[in-house]
């Protein structure tokens, strides 16, 4: 008699979202035996705001369940709030309070969608993990196991750029259902599917964030008015608090150039941008269109790099991304010193920003990644 061959099991993060709903149905119709899992976050409500985390909310929470009742798998509620209070909410407040522009969703996928989900992928002895993401993972060295982290068919809604710091010892155990799709095929198949997704809008903003980043961030974190001054040393106005701007920012500084035509002031002229943060004086200095090449850098320092690859070189020509919507630029990727990283660009690069995430290609392989400083 011949045995059944096993079914592999994969836990796949639904979010109630047309990606992630698209994601199961897939492997459902793969033969996979598939597990749905919804991970609750914090939210502000905990906070004292009484507002639900956008990705985790109640309603989120019922039309994921629904999505698993069509397909026929089973459904678990994840409570992971406390972590992610932890190690995304405060991060992200803590880098506000330094002075830099932080990245919360590549904090998120490294500690809580991917970092958490393998403990739980282990307890429930399951042989994946897979998300709604837009990327992909490719075998590159069978003899070795080895897998790449690839950008997806659609390069408009790539979102390896928020991955880079995953462990790349689990490449081999995630599954990228959608990164062989566009997002219009992707919408085509949740119809087909009939999957009560498929028309629901997509939310590009920060999840835990239910008003605005501005008012977020003032009611957590006390912050000073101050100068804003221009490159020639000009006074020019006043901020708010330094954590409110980030560099390269145009609108919402509240100076010439800036509003509806009849409350700006003419002879301050703009518009402009903000080029540099001044804590020690508590100064936001900015300066107009017409000199924003301030804003233009062909070097950088990175830290806290991750690689994807097994054997980094010491240096690494490649092309770089700076934000997650920038075209990547070509340079050079150098080591420093331990995790710290150079990086030279071919050409100037505009509106660097300490925070962010710098992320390295080569073609379409994502070899690692870092903090820009």
């Amino acid at each position: 008699m011949k045995l059944k061959k096993e079914k592999k099991k994969v836990l796949v993060a639904m979010s109630g979202g047309v990606d992630s709903s698209v994601a199961a149905a897939i492997l459902k119709d793969q033969g996979y035996d598939v597990i749905g899992v919804f991970m609750k976050f914090w939210s502000p409500e905990e906070g004292g705001d009484g507002k639900e985390n956008k990705c985790c909310s109640a309603e989120a929470q019922e039309d994921a369940r629904r999505v698993a009742t069509q397909l026929d798998i089973p459904f678990y509620v994840l409570d992971f709030r406390e972590e992610f209070k932890k190690k995304v909410v405060d991060y992200f407040l803590k880098e506000y309070k330094a002075g830099r522009t932080p990245n919360p969703c590549v904090e998120c996928n490294k500690w809580i969608k991917f970092g958490l989900l393998f403990e739980k992928m282990k307890e429930l002895k399951a042989d994946f993990i897979a998300t709604g993401h837009y990327a992909k993972t490719k075998l590159v060295n069978s003899k070795l196991i080895r897998y790449s982290l690839i950008v997806p068919k659609d390069k408009n809604k790539d979102q390896s750029y928020f991955l880079w710091a995953l462990d790349k010892k689990y490449l081999d155990r995630i599954l990228f259902p959608i990164g062989d799709y566009t997002k219009k095929e992707v919408r085509a198949m949740a119809k087909k599917f009939k999957l009560p997704a498929f028309e629901k809008k997509e939310s590009q903003e920060v999840c835990f964030v239910n008003t605005n980043i501005r008012e977020f961030l003032s009611s957590r974190i006390s912050a000073n008015k101050g100068l804003i001054v221009t490159n020639k040393g000009e006074k020019i106005g006043e901020h708010d608090g330094l954590i409110h701007f980030t560099i390269g920012q145009r609108k919402g500084i509240g100076i010439g150039g800036i509003g509806p035509a009849s409350t700006r002031q003419s002879s301050l002229g703009g518009p402009y941008y903000v080029v540099k943060k001044d804590f020690k004086k508590n100064t936001l200095i900015v300066a107009e269109s017409k000199e924003s090449s301030e804003l233009d850098s062909k070097e950088m320092l990175v830290e806290n790099v991750n690689w994807l690859v097994n054997t980094p070189k010491l240096t690494q020509k490649c092309n770089i991304k700076v934000k997650s919507m920038a075209l990547a630029a070509s340079g050079v990727v150098s080591s420093v010193k331990g995790d710290k990283y150079k990086i030279k660009f071919a050409k100037p690069q505009r509106a660097i920003t300490s925070g962010q995430s710098a992320v390295f290609y080569l073609r379409d392989r994502v070899l690692g990644g870092g903090i820009i400083i």
